[in-house]
């Protein structure tokens, strides 16, 4: 019974940031049979629902989502963005994900929204120290997943990355603009 988990079918996903993975695991999502999100300031509406998600705001995602998952970059619009009261606007019973970048998500505010009940669990591959400190807090934590930043690496996924960085590199030496760029 301990390990016993939930089904996704019907669940709520919000996306924060939905670029080349975050629109990937809208795919995933709506495959699963979850209603699907998206809150990224840096898209239309329109390409928003391009890549599979329902775009709303940043207040409307925190309010209805059972799992929020972040896909931004660390930078200032970003850093410390899930505090104490952006845990709070969360939904009672939410589940957390971070495979982003360490910083983006305060680490003793996290572990006081699972630790008081306010949320469910948390899942991470991303921490403000890489590696984490053998003491950190989350780490012991019975609802927390922890990885190391290790999430995506594979052979095959270092291979993407070469592949898509130098499709990149190609399309600005022609002068174009390439379709990945992340903005600071």
């Amino acid at each position: 019974e301990t390990l016993m988990g939930h089904e996704v079918a019907g669940k709520t996903l919000g996306l924060i940031g939905i670029g080349h993975i975050g629109s990937r695991f809208a795919q995933i999502a709506t495959a699963l049979g979850m209603k699907v999100l998206a809150y990224d300031p840096h898209l239309t509406a329109k390409e928003i629902g391009a890549r599979q998600a329902q775009p709303v705001s940043l207040d409307a995602l925190l309010a209805q989502a059972d799992i929020v998952s972040l896909h931004c970059p660390l930078n200032n619009e970003t850093r410390n963005m899930f505090n104490a009261d952006t845990f709070q606007a969360m939904k009672p019973g939410a589940i957390f994900i971070s495979t982003a970048r360490g910083g983006i998500h305060n680490e003793a505010d996290l572990h006081a929204s699972l630790t008081n009940g306010h949320l469910a669990g948390a899942g991470l591959d991303v921490w403000r120290q890489e590696p984490p400190a053998a003491d950190n807090p989350l780490l012991g934590h019975p609802g927390v997943v922890a990885t190391f930043h290790t999430a995506g690496v594979s052979h095959e996924g270092r291979q993407n990355v070469a592949r898509m960085a130098a499709g990149q590199i190609l399309l600005m030496a022609e002068g174009k603009t390439p379709p990945h760029v992340v903005t600071s």
